[in-house]
């Protein structure tokens, strides 16, 4: 019973306090707000987001399995309990948000690559992730054009010669290769209230009609 009732304090945190710790205004944190509700009840209307209810928002397909969704879902479960809650869910936006510094992004995008957390990016993690965005965008590539990919990427990024990318190369690596970090921004971030008008409208709608 208390960890539901410790779960139940952290879904509701104070928007101003998360608008304080992050690159979103009162205003906007609340109309994420109505976004997280939207994605926390798509399966289990429990204030929480699931990882299936975090894959049918990505995918539309709650049971489509994605190394991409796995790391970003893991990045936004900062608690690792297996949930998403509403402070997780505004704080790891606000790493994509334009406005938040490069080396923040830089060291995010870090963890995404270091699939195995082992505090350096090794060659199958990055075939890995190749291999997962190939598979996101409907492309195919050969065995051996992807492996000259990883090939080359470590002859760029791996200064030490060790077989691995720790922070300091990636950090080099990311500065001559700013696409890096293309999906760490999301634009509209900046304006949220532009982006999700008819989403905040509908939302106030339905909640008017069921009181």
């Amino acid at each position: 019973m208390g960890c539901v009732c410790m779960k139940q304090r952290q879904r509701y945190e104070d928007h101003a306090l998360l608008a304080a710790q992050t690159h979103f205004n009162v205003t906007e944190v609340e109309s994420l707000y109505e976004l997280f509700k939207k994605l926390s009840s798509s399966i289990v209307d429990d204030g929480l987001i699931s990882k299936e209810e975090f894959q049918l928002g990505l995918f539309g397909n709650c049971n489509r399995q994605s190394l991409f969704a796995d790391r970003i879902f893991h990045l936004f479960d900062s608690k690792h309990d297996g949930v998403i809650d509403f402070g997780e869910f505004v704080r790891c936006l606000s790493i994509f948000h334009p406005e938040t510094p490069q080396a923040e992004k830089v060291a995010v995008a870090f963890q995404l690559y270091d699939i195995w957390q082992k505090g350096f990016i090794e060659p199958e993690e990055v075939k890995e992730m190749i291999l997962e965005l190939l598979k996101e965008s409907d492309l195919i590539l050969p065995d051996e054009v992807v492996e000259a990919i990883v090939i080359k990427t470590f002859e760029e990024a791996d200064s030490k010669r060790d077989g691995k990318i720790d922070m300091e190369e990636w950090k080099e690596l990311v500065s001559n290769n700013p696409s890096l970090l293309k999906n760490m921004t999301i634009p509209y971030l900046k304006d949220i209230t532009a982006a999700f008008p008819s989403f905040v409208l509908r939302t106030e709608t339905e909640d008017n009609t069921n009181n």
